[in-house]
C-alpha cells in the first residue's frame, strides 16, 4: 500500500512538473508600492495602521490601472474603502493582505484564517468570503446563546448585553500560495517560509489582545501545513505550553492533505489540534505519505482526520473542499463553536 502511494505521488510529481510550465504566467509581476513602514501595533495605533494600508492600496490601483492591470486595480481599489481594515497589505506580484472582521482592540475570542493555494490579491474576494461567514455565523452563535439562557434578571440590567463575548475574524494571507498545478504545492518549501511570519504575527496579536483573549488557527488545505510548520518549532519540543507568546489555544485544520508531522502530538503544541474533511472533499484522495523523490520531500504524511494522527475530528457535513465556510454547513457550525470555546457543542464525526 505504502510503496503504490510512493508512485501515485511520484506520478503526480511529473504530471505537474509537466504542467507547472504552462502556468507560470498565471501571476504577472504586477507594480504596486513598497508596504506602509511596519510598526508595533496597538489599540491606540489600530486605527492610524488601518488607514496608512488603506492609502497603499489605493496608490497600488492607481499603479496597476497604469500598468494595464484592470483586473488588479480593481481589487486593490476595493481594499481602499473607508470600511476595509488591514493590518498589513503588499500589492507587489500576487501580493498579500492582512484583514481584519470586527474591533480587534476588544475582542477577547479572535479567529485567524489561513488559506490554502492559488490565494491571491486576484482571487482574495472568495478568501475574505469565507472569513465573513464565519464572522456572521459567530454573531448568530452568541445570539442564539443569549437567547436560550437569558434571565429575568439579565433582562431588567441590562448584565446580559454587557457581558457578550466579543469577537473579531482575521484573513491572513501573510505568504505566497502554492499554485494547484505546480510541484510547490507537493512540498513544504513554501509552508516553511511562511510559518516564521505566522508566528510572528501570532506573536504581535497576543501583544495587542492579551493573554486572556481566545485565539484559534484555522487552517485550510495548503494552509494547514503552513500552521503545522509555525506550531511545530526544535525548541517548543521542551517548552510546549507557551513560546514567546505565540500561543494558540485551537489548531483546526480543515481539507488537509497533511501537516508533514505524524501526529498531533509530534507539532509540540499545547493548542488542541482538530480535524475534519467533508464527504466530498476531493483531498481525501490524495496519498497521506510521504517520499523523498531526486532529494526532495514530497508529500505530507498521515492523514489528519485518521485515527493515527490523534486530532479530534469534528463533522464537517458532505461538503466539498471549498464548502467548509458555506453558510448553513455543518462545517462552519462547528468551526464557530470551536472559536468561541464551546467545544463540549461541537459535533464528533
Amino acid at each position: 500500500m505504502v510503496g503504490r502511494a510512493r508512485r501515485i505521488l511520484l506520478a503526480l510529481l511529473v504530471a505537474v512538473a509537466v504542467v507547472a510550465p504552462l502556468s507560470a504566467f498565471a501571476r504577472p509581476q504586477i507594480p504596486a508600492p513598497a508596504p506602509a513602514a511596519p510598526a508595533r501595533v496597538t489599540a491606540a495605533t489600530l486605527e492610524d495602521t488601518y488607514a496608512a494600508n488603506r492609502a497603499n492600496a489605493a496608490e497600488a490601483a492607481r499603479m496597476a490601472a497604469d500598468h494595464g492591470e484592470r483586473q488588479r486595480a480593481a481589487a486593490d481599489r476595493a481594499m481602499a474603502a473607508p470600511s476595509r481594515r488591514f493590518l498589513s497589505f503588499d500589492g507587489r506580484g500576487a501580493g498579500q493582505a492582512v484583514e481584519v472582521l470586527g474591533d480587534l482592540a476588544h475582542a477577547d475570542r479572535v479567529a485567524v484564517l489561513v488559506p490554502g493555494s492559488d490565494t491571491t490579491l486576484d482571487t482574495y474576494d472568495r478568501f475574505r468570503a469565507t472569513a465573513t461567514a464565519l464572522r456572521d455565523r459567530l454573531d448568530e452563535t452568541l445570539d442564539e446563546t443569549e437567547t436560550e439562557t437569558e434571565t429575568e434578571t439579565e433582562t431588567e440590567t441590562g448584565a446580559g448585553a454587557a457581558s457578550r463575548t466579543r469577537t473579531a475574524v482575521i484573513a491572513w494571507l501573510g505568504y505566497e500560495t502554492p499554485r494547484t498545478v505546480s510541484t510547490t504545492v507537493l512540498t513544504t518549501g513554501r509552508a516553511e517560509s511562511a510559518a516564521p511570519r505566522l508566528r510572528a504575527f501570532i506573536r504581535e496579536l497576543r501583544g495587542l489582545v492579551g493573554r486572556d483573549a481566545r485565539v484559534s488557527l484555522l487552517c485550510h488545505s495548503y494552509g494547514s501545513v503552513v500552521c503545522a510548520r509555525a506550531a511545530d518549532t526544535p525548541d517548543r519540543a521542551d517548552h510546549p505550553a507557551d513560546q514567546a507568546g505565540e500561543r494558540v489555544d485551537d489548531l483546526v485544520l480543515v481539507g488537509s492533505p497533511g501537516t508533514g508531522a505524524d501526529s498531533a502530538a509530534a507539532l509540540h503544541t499545547s493548542a488542541r489540534v482538530w480535524a475534519a474533511r467533508g464527504t466530498g472533499d476531493w483531498i481525501a484522495d490524495v496519498p497521506h505519505t510521504r517520499a523523498d523523490l531526486f532529494g526532495i520531500t514530497v508529500g505530507f504524511g498521515t492523514d489528519p482526520v485518521s485515527p493515527a494522527f490523534g486530532a479530534r475530528v469534528f463533522a464537517a457535513g458532505d461538503g466539498g473542499h471549498s464548502d467548509y465556510f458555506r453558510p448553513g454547513s455543518v462545517s462552519l457550525d462547528n468551526l464557530a463553536r470551536i472559536v468561541l470555546g464551546d467545544t463540549s457543542e461541537v459535533t464528533r464525526a
